[in-house]
């Protein structure tokens, strides 16, 4: 199902932290910088698939909310809200080696990784965990800036280390066959590889808040 910016910025105006006073957002664009409390899109590099999520568990492993790389560009369900670890707020820009956490925006639940093996291709599984109100370390992911670039940007290519296992947010064409069918595997490995490289795509960002 698509959502319009417009609807999202709506979402974000009524449901994220009070305490932030800049109420405008916008749509993405290439070079934007990417905030904290920013909602936004996350493309596969290599086969452009969207990472996904839905409120539909694992057969398999830990039997918690699967993750998938979708292919199209108009789902809700690739929407995730990018939040901190430490005490930055809304608007702060991101500095590579941030360990931040990225929260799925319909379910509330929480990127998560750990030991038990993914469905297909038996690598560290990659799943949705928690709500608004639980989050552990599993939910840590230490982001990484490909290049010189010191704040994440929208045209960057970027990584993201899962801090507990050491592995590497990944992807590749092994495609589900049953109930997500023609959905590509999310997984996490421990090597850096040109599969898991990932850009921010569409979505709607914070602007950088002014300091004082």
């Amino acid at each position: 199902m698509a959502i319009s910016f417009f609807g999202l910025a709506l979402f974000l105006f009524l449901t994220l932290d009070s305490d932030y006073v800049s109420t405008p957002v916008s749509a993405a664009s290439e070079g934007v910088q990417i905030t904290y409390g920013s909602t936004i899109k996350l493309m596969h590099e290599k086969t452009k698939f969207r990472l996904h999520s839905h409120d539909v568990p694992y057969g398999s492993g830990s039997g918690q909310q699967s993750v998938t790389g979708f292919p199209g560009v108009d789902d809700a369900n690739s929407y995730w809200v990018v939040r901190s670890t430490d005490s930055s707020k809304q608007g702060d820009p991101i500095k590579s080696g941030s360990i931040i956490r990225l929260q799925h925006m319909k379910t509330r639940r929480w990127l998560h990784s750990h030991l038990h093996a993914s469905p297909i291709s038996g690598n560290m599984e990659v799943s949705c965990f928690g709500d608004d109100n639980e989050s552990d370390t599993g939910d840590y992911w230490r982001l990484e800036i490909e290049g010189s670039g010191k704040t994440w940007r929208q045209d960057q290519r970027i990584r993201f280390q899962h801090v507990d296992t050491g592995g590497y947010l990944h992807s590749h064409d092994k495609k589900y066959t049953r109930i997500a069918g023609g959905q590509q595997e999310v997984c996490g490995v421990r090597e850096k590889r040109a599969d898991n490289v990932w850009l921010a795509a569409e979505g709607v960002y914070f602007p950088v808040t002014e300091s004082k």
